[in-house]
């Protein structure tokens, strides 16, 4: 890695509170590759020899059975991804592939397993990220096992609109096979419903999405903060349970609760 390559490292909050003795462990055995779009990373049932850390492009975690394949999640920068798996030092139980070009800290496994016997400021961090990434679980469960499926995607794009700050167009960041994998849908019921979503004043052009309606969809939608996490880009941060971070009015409907 490069000296501004290691400095980039360094800065992740996974480690603002690892020592610099620790940091140098892990990061001397660290490497920094660029994959193309379409790379499978790993494959279930894979040993994970490296922690990664998504710095640029986007990834696509999915499980198989049989035949069938699901997106479990769908990871933009900066994200975390193969942690537990590298903690227990266990096989993957998800394959991961890049969805476009992407570049991907690799933080050696093994260093890092050393790390967390001594470092409790790392000891920390990881449990933080851990925490956040089962909430998120918990919140995808909840999603899919207690709302119908126009439910689903009418949250789905709300957040997506408080994401881009509450604009009245918004572009899909994925295709839409993908998203309608990762809401436990076909391409089909989704496109069923988003026609259903249109008296609520969603129209869809391809990736382009207008909300002439945005009360009658939120009303439709009802986001909650047991549920959802609809989070401005300006409030993620890698290390800080990232997942499980709300934005300030579902953070003041949590104190009031």
């Amino acid at each position: 890695m490069r000296e501004r390559d290691i400095a980039r490292a360094s800065e992740l909050p996974l480690f603002e509170a690892t020592s610099p003795r620790t940091l140098s462990e892990i990061i001397g055995g660290a490497f920094l590759q660029r994959f193309p779009a379409g790379t499978t990373l790993l494959s279930e049932g894979d040993p994970v020899d490296f922690l990664y850390v998504l710095f640029e492009g986007r990834v696509e975690l999915q499980g198989a059975w049989k035949d069938r394949e699901s997106t479990l999640a769908l990871l933009q920068p900066v994200s975390t991804f193969a942690l537990a798996a590298t903690v227990l030092d266990a096989p993957a139980l998800m394959s991961v592939r890049t969805i476009e070009r992407s570049e991907i800290l690799m933080l050696p496994g093994e260093a890092l397993r050393r790390a967390l016997k001594v470092d409790a400021g790392l000891g920390l961090a990881v449990a933080q990220e851990m925490a956040g990434c089962y909430r998120g679980v918990v919140r995808a469960i909840k999603n899919q096992k207690l709302r119908g499926g126009v439910e689903r995607v009418a949250n789905y794009l709300w957040s997506r609109r408080v994401r881009d700050g509450g604009a009245d167009r918004i572009t899909l960041p994925y295709e839409k096979r993908l998203i309608a994998s990762l809401l436990d849908m076909t391409p089909e019921t989704l496109s069923r419903a988003f026609l259903a979503l249109s008296k609520y004043g969603v129209e869809v052009h391809g990736q382009e999405v207008t909300f002439s309606k945005p009360q009658a969809l939120e009303r439709l939608a009802r986001p909650t903060p047991l549920i959802d996490n609809h989070m401005p880009p300006q409030e993620r941060a890698v290390g800080k349970s990232e997942l499980e971070r709300w934005s300030p009015p579902a953070k003041q409907a949590a104190a009031r609760a």
